[in-house]
């Protein structure tokens, strides 16, 4: 049940609907207090009443049931009681009951979210600087999908540009077939830094460089081959790496794909006046919103990242219709992206309120920046493979007689990856610790994958059927403190996709393993003191079981059986 959807139905607060009203109401942060809160200074203003004085009126208005069996008002808030036995008993029945289902909604039926993310380069490195856009793009499709809504994963290809061009040059001066077949992407950003090397006293090179890309741009036979050959090395190698960490996508349209279709945004730009000249160039005066020219066109003709993003936002709004498009982009794109919303709205399209830039921090190495134009970057995948190698390390050590040793560190390596880079609100900068991110008592993924291999091992060791329990007399607080936490999840769910948050169901997995292991220290399971008590610990052991892995795959991270 929806107890915040359920109380909000039962009070009556004149000008605010019930869907308010329910948005406000939160957990509370002890069980004396009761179970769910309501802020009564929120309708302040709406009521004109002190809060103390709007909290004891609804209590004096508020009729209890069956299912709230207590309302108190206390300092302006008003917390609600819910009936223990029914709410716990209804929980994990339900949990149970909808198994990798449970968490899940159709809130999203009908709805369209388009969400642009990873966009990696063609032919340069997938680093570690492109694992928050990655994994919290696909985060955010899981969670999408999961509530109901038809989720379009896009993945932006940069694979347009001199740097082409560049690379072409290098390859021709200084490739060769057979390296760049055996060594890929590795041996293309070898040829990218020798350019950049070679032209500071060769800059003639740029010239050169311009001249090939626009053989591309051209379609001439020989540039075209090159430049496919290099994007097909670029893709087979990263999808690799996608496949690791659990993402897909249902579109690799990058910028070239949008050449052909920038045209019919000009035209409209200039049809509507909002095209001037500055210095030779072609831009949209953005000066009254405080923001710099929005450029479309460059002096010589070509186009810019805007130009490609307004043809792209086009042909998503076309294509998909959608609802929402997310664009997860480092927060150094601020400013282009507030350009580029800025721009559709002075072309009069209202779906310009409908795309969101959901901006993230940066990640390093403690080791520091990096430079693709000086080789100076840290492989993701070499990233990802040190973290299954350490893992691979712990395991032997605690349980080397574990069946199954390297895909378990596989899951446990690449999951750690993923979760260190989910852990925190997404703005946040992050410098990335294998020590830390790998830590099996912190909080961190192997954590809670060590807590889900735990409630498995209970689980595995009973052969009692326990989807017929009851509930004990008295719970005791550690297994109601549990319960009540299982209940939240469909609510975590929500908020993350509200807020754009998946660090909400990292943290919810944390606060889950946490309640788990202290019940499970506390509380006798197999042993307990009757049969009934041991189905209701089996019962509940199952439950947590069961969200964790659905909180896991939401993240792309699986949920090992055995650690």
């Amino acid at each position: 049940m929806d107890y915040k959807k359920y109380i909000a139905e039962k009070l009556n607060i004149e000008g605010v609907s019930s869907e308010e009203i329910a948005s406000f109401i939160t957990p509370t942060p002890s069980q004396d207090m009761g179970d769910y809160a309501l802020p009564c200074f929120r309708f302040a203003k709406v009521l004109r009443k002190p809060p103390v004085v709007i909290a004891e009126d609804l209590k004096a208005n508020f009729v209890l049931d069956d299912t709230i069996t207590e309302v108190k008002a206390v300092n302006g808030y008003l917390n609600f009681t819910v009936n223990r036995a029914g709410f716990s008993l209804k929980t994990i029945q339900t949990i149970l009951e909808e198994g990798e289902t449970y968490g899940a909604c159709n809130i999203g039926n009908g709805k369209t979210v388009c969400i642009d993310y990873s966009s990696i380069n063609i032919a340069k490195p997938f680093h570690i600087g492109h694992l928050s856009t990655t994994v919290l793009g696909s985060s955010l499709y899981k969670i999408f999908n999961f509530l109901g809504y038809n989720a379009v994963g896009i993945n932006h290809l940069g694979d347009y540009g001199t740097q082409f061009g560049k690379l072409i040059y290098a390859y021709k001066a200084w490739g060769d077939k057979e390296t760049l077949q055996k060594d890929g992407l590795k041996e293309l950003t070898r040829l990218y830094v020798k350019f950049h090397d070679e032209a500071e006293s060769h800059p003639e090179m740029e010239d050169e460089a311009r001249a090939y890309f626009k053989k591309i741009e051209e379609n001439d036979p020989e540039a075209l081959e090159l430049f496919n050959w290099f994007k097909n090395l670029t893709l087979a190698e990263t999808e690799k790496i996608y496949d690791l960490l659990q993402v897909k996508f249902d579109s690799y349209a990058g910028e070239s794909f949008y050449n052909d279709k920038m045209q019919p945004v000009i035209d409209e730009l200039k049809q509507k006046n909002l095209l001037t000249e500055s210095d030779g160039a072609m831009v949209v005066d953005l000066s009254a919103y405080d923001m710099p020219p929005c450029i479309i066109l460059r002096s010589d003709g070509a186009s810019l990242y805007a130009t490609r993003d307004l043809a792209a936002a086009y042909y998503r709004k076309n294509t998909y219709d959608f609802d929402k498009c997310l664009y997860v982009v480092a927060y150094q794109q601020n400013l282009h992206f507030k350009q580029i919303f800025k721009v559709l709205e002075l072309l009069g399209k209202p779906w310009h309120e409908d795309m969101v830039h959901v901006a993230y921090g940066m990640v390093s190495l403690e080791e520091g920046s990096m430079s693709t134009r000086r080789g100076k970057v840290v492989w993701l995948e070499d990233v990802i493979a040190k973290c299954i190698e350490k893992c691979s390390a712990v395991i032997n050590e605690k349980n080397p007689n574990l069946e199954n040793k390297e895909e378990t560190a596989k899951a446990v390596g690449v999951g750690a990856v993923i979760f260190g880079a989910l852990s925190n609100n997404k703005i946040k900068d992050i410098v990335f610790s294998y020590d830390r991110v790998l830590n099996f008592d912190g909080e961190t993924g192997p954590y809670v994958q060590y807590t889900g291999a735990r409630c498995y091992g209970v689980l595995a060791k009973s052969d009692i059927d326990y989807t017929s329990f009851v509930l004990p007399e008295k719970l005791e607080s550690c297994e109601y403190d549990l319960i009540a936490h299982l209940s939240t999840f469909p609510q975590t769910v929500k908020a993350s996709a509200e807020k754009l948050e998946p660090c909400f169901i990292t943290r919810y997995a944390i606060d889950l393993a946490k309640l788990y292991n202290k019940f499970y220290f506390e509380c006798k399971i197999l042993t307990a003191e009757n049969e009934e008590l041991v189905k209701f610990r089996l019962a509940l052991t199952k439950a947590v079981r069961v969200t964790i892995e659905n909180a896991l795959s939401l993240l792309g991270i699986d949920a090992p059986t055995r650690m």
